[in-house]
């Protein structure tokens, strides 16, 4: 990752943007359109087509013929991994031009997009394309006589709705298996982060992914979101977002088609330092950077963090440190830690959440400042609050910025109750020396996922998902084939 190449790619014109339908780009039956506005400086990148209901209406019609055809869903499975593999590696050769895309689209900090966004990827497809032909059926044991025959088929038309934070990394979560399994997809990127999941959708095309097997519809959540909830023809939703849009699709569900709907939702996820953490110096530095990294625009993000009462003081004088000296600005800077906001709606809510957690009773330590190392940009210094109680709002509402409360706890079972104090239940962590404490803290922790003296660590081999109102269903690892697999018994009597 060279300044050089970033700064080759950070000022290319990008044209306007149509919709993929069945192979094609072509506009908006309605003709509008809305600007993506990239957060580095506040300036227009380029016009996005504007989707209405019967635009995702052509789109999943396209998706259902390329289904039905068996173009893709009955392809023999060595082609349909060459071809994913094909995509990997598409990816893989535009990877400077997706990661700078991306980030003048989202803000992300370039050093984190590099891995997380072209990098994961790529990583993605080249899985989910090894998956292609280890999908097995099953024998199932029966009596002498008949025989029982476990089928696993794709389920048809996918839906897939992403947010604006990760964009292609979670595109590709969501896309690569879905596709792996047979699946024909309609996407809807966000309208805040659209342009790398759009350059994906051609390189896919370039790779010979048939036309309608992936078609992208761009727009707003409250028009084409919404139609693909509703649409009678699409047999699966995955969303990752907010809880108040993941309760809307499965309402849009119900009355509609009862399609089922898997939601990754977000949370206030428990970061627990106990007293017998085995560095303190390295739990401080990761454990800021598992809130602050992409300005906290991160599902996972360690917003809460627990401290054992004994070593609250020290542990906090070592975040405040860290977190003052975090260098905030122009995202494709490769020196830039912490980059910008992702678009100017967030910015106000993270200004919000900020005012109310004084207005409460918390104290700030340091941040929560809007400032402008980039004219006309949406950028923000990382804060941390401390007195903060459970009940405050900080302490149980997400933020999704860079905004940190820090609760002090006594004993192990105090702890645990207040990292099990909340809604949400996605991820959470653990510092400590005492083996038999990391395991029953994973034991009794009520989230889908538990780091141990780490935080933010794992990649496509395990799988995400959460528990209670953190969603449903899983993303990564081979779990997320479930989603898109149906099974078919065949009962045959010899």
């Amino acid at each position: 990752m060279k300044q050089e190449t970033i700064d080759a790619l950070r000022h290319q014109a990008i044209p306007d943007q149509g919709l993929l339908i069945h192979g094609q780009w072509v506009a908006s039956l309605s003709g509008q359109s809305l600007p993506a506005v990239s957060p580095i400086d506040g300036q227009t990148l380029c016009q996005l087509a504007v989707a209405c209901a019967e635009d995702v209406d052509l789109a999943v019609q396209s998706a259902r013929r390329s289904f039905e055809s068996g173009v893709w869903s009955r392809m023999a499975p060595a082609q349909r991994k060459q071809i994913l593999h094909r995509i990997a590696q598409r990816i893989e050769a535009h990877h400077a031009e997706l990661a700078v895309l991306g980030v003048r689209d989202n803000g992300t900090e370039i050093a984190m997009a590099w891995k997380a966004e072209p990098g994961s990827a790529a990583a993605t497809f080249h899985y989910y394309a090894e998956c292609v032909d280890k999908i097995n059926g099953e024998i199932a044991p029966t009596p002498e006589g008949t025989l029982g025959l476990i089928h696993k088929e794709p389920v048809g038309v996918v839906a897939a709705i992403v947010p604006w934070n990760f964009p292609l990394m979670i595109g590709a979560w969501k896309i690569a298996p879905a596709l792996a399994a047979g699946n024909s997809v309609v996407l809807k990127p966000s309208e805040e982060a659209s342009l790398s999941l759009l350059r994906l959708a051609q390189l896919c095309l370039d790779a010979g992914l048939p036309p309608g097997v992936l078609n992208v519809v761009t727009g707003t959540g409250a028009v084409a979101g919404e139609a693909l909830a509703r649409h009678m023809d699409v047999d699966i939703l995955s969303f990752t977002g907010s809880g108040p849009v993941g309760r809307l699709l499965l309402k849009a569900s119900a009355e509609s088609n009862l399609k089922r709907v898997y939601l990754e939702l977000g949370g206030k996820s428990p970061n627990i330092v106990f007293d017998d953490a085995p560095d303190l110096a390295q739990a401080a530095k990761v454990s800021a950077m598992g809130i602050y990294r992409n300005s906290g625009q991160v599902c996972v993000a360690g917003s809460r963090l627990l401290v054992q009462r004994s070593v609250h003081d020290e542990f906090v004088a070592r975040l405040l440190k860290i977190a003052a000296s975090l260098r905030v600005g122009d995202p494709l800077d490769v020196t830039t830690e912490i980059g910008a906001i992702s678009n100017r709606a967030q910015l106000v809510r993270n200004q919000q959440a900020v005012h109310r957690a004084s207005e409460q009773g918390a104290r700030l330590r340091v941040g929560g400042e809007v400032i402008s190392p980039v004219a006309g940009g949406y950028y923000m210094t990382p804060a941390l609050f401390d007195q903060v109680t459970p009940d405050m709002a900080l302490a149980r509402d997400e933020v999704f910025g860079p905004v940190l409360a820090v609760l002090p706890f006594d004993d192990e079972d105090h702890g645990l109750h207040l990292a099990n104090d909340s809604v949400y239940g996605l991820a959470s962590a653990v510092w400590t020396g005492n083996l038999s404490r990391a395991h029953r803290m994973v034991r009794n922790l009520k989230a889908g996922v538990v780091h141990v003296n780490t935080y933010g660590g794992p990649d496509i081999t395990v799988p995400l998902g959460g528990v209670r109102q953190s969603g449903n269903g899983h993303d990564k690892s081979m779990h997320a084939m479930d989603k898109y697999l149906d099974l078919k018994t065949a009962w045959i009597q010899l």
